[in-house]
């Protein structure tokens, strides 16, 4: 006869805390860039990232990690007061999956640089 079967490290990680960057209804809030901000944001390269998931363990304030243990970024500024800290984390991760960038983030134009579909061009 078996007991229980204990599925703890199967389990689901505990939602974020009202305190993070996502609140505890899972919904994303913008971390505030306005004064003390550093003007350098964290970038994943996604193909090269692995999940070691130390970039977490150094920056837990702007980087949280899924369910498959790679990291997900908080939108915005690195703060002034953590810059230091994500130098460490770019610096530590294994596959140079982590870099700060300057400057904003690259957007998608709203409207498509092209003709639409079935539209013709003078001539």
């Amino acid at each position: 006869m078996t007991g229980p079967v204990d599925t703890s490290p199967f389990a689901r990680p505990a939602p974020p805390t009202a305190g993070s960057w996502r609140d505890a209804a899972g919904e994303a809030s913008t971390p505030t860039t306005a004064a003390g901000a550093s003007g350098q944001r964290l970038v994943v390269d996604r193909i090269r990232c692995d999940g070691f998931g130390m970039c977490a363990e150094l920056l837990p304030e702007v980087i949280e990690l899924d369910d498959w243990g790679y990291p997900i970024v908080a939108a915005g500024d690195v703060p002034d007061e953590l810059i230091d800290h994500a130098r460490r984390a770019v610096a530590v991760c294994p596959v140079l999956a982590l870099r700060l960038a300057a400057g904003p983030r690259a957007t998608m134009p709203a409207t498509p640089a092209h003709a639409p579909v079935g539209a013709r061009r003078g001539g």
